[in-house]
């Protein structure tokens, strides 16, 4: 009995687990829907929760180091955690102006990446031409924009972006989810037939043999 019930139960903890998998990736399409309504509040979120990231991550680096102070690392650890945690300190303090600068790396890194893959593309012309071409010319036109319009665009370019992030990562733990239901459920009803099958009475399979005639002595 216990061997055809832990199909199911392991079956059951499998289906409840891609459920809370679409929960959450329903949770971060609507955290994405409304980021890309309120792209200045998204911004702004986003570079306090980078901040704090930062600073956190700093106090943990600064903790290790300490532990790590007989190695060789230490004085490595030590400045690489304090300039993290001056990051953070700076980003939460200033997430408007801290928002620009990243804007415009951001837009310098697309300018970049996008003439790599122009004249990339253009010299090794190779089987995905075209669409390293696109890639490209998008990249340089998206830079362009973006640093055409600076310091206005910082206040929803960060926003969009992270929305967006969010909203494509929601929607395929959505896809997980509800494809890892119907391969659970599949596998779970052909179990269940498997198991039918094998119910005691259907034959050598069913787990009784006929019982052999006494011989009288």
């Amino acid at each position: 009995m216990a061997r055809s019930t832990t199909p199911r139960g392991e079956a059951a903890k499998l289906s409840r687990g891609f459920s809370w998998l679409a929960v959450l990736g329903v949770i971060l399409v609507v955290a994405g829907l409304v980021g890309l309504i309120y792209t200045g509040l998204a911004t702004l979120t986003s570079m306090v929760l980078f901040g704090w990231l930062l600073l956190i991550g700093g106090l943990v680096g600064l903790l290790h180091a300490v532990q790590a102070r007989h190695t060789n690392f230490f004085w490595l650890g030590v400045v690489v955690a304090a300039l993290n945690i001056a990051a953070g300190v700076v980003v939460l303090k200033t997430p408007e102006a801290s928002a620009e600068a990243l804007a415009m790396f951001a837009a310098l890194l697309f300018l970049t990446g996008g003439l790599f893959r122009l004249v990339g593309s253009l010299v090794v012309r190779g089987p995905q031409f075209g669409w390293t071409l696109v890639q490209g010319a998008f990249g340089l036109l998206l830079g362009v924009l973006v640093l055409g319009n600076w310091p206005s665009t910082s206040q929803y370019v960060i926003g969009t972006f992270l929305s967006l992030s969010l909203l494509f990562d929601g929607l395929g733990l959505i896809a997980t989810g509800y494809g890892g239901r119907r391969i659970v459920g599949m596998v779970s009803d052909r179990l269940a037939g498997e198991e039918t099958a094998r119910a005691p009475g259907e034959g050598p399979r069913g787990g009784h043999r006929a019982a052999k005639p006494v011989q009288p002595e």
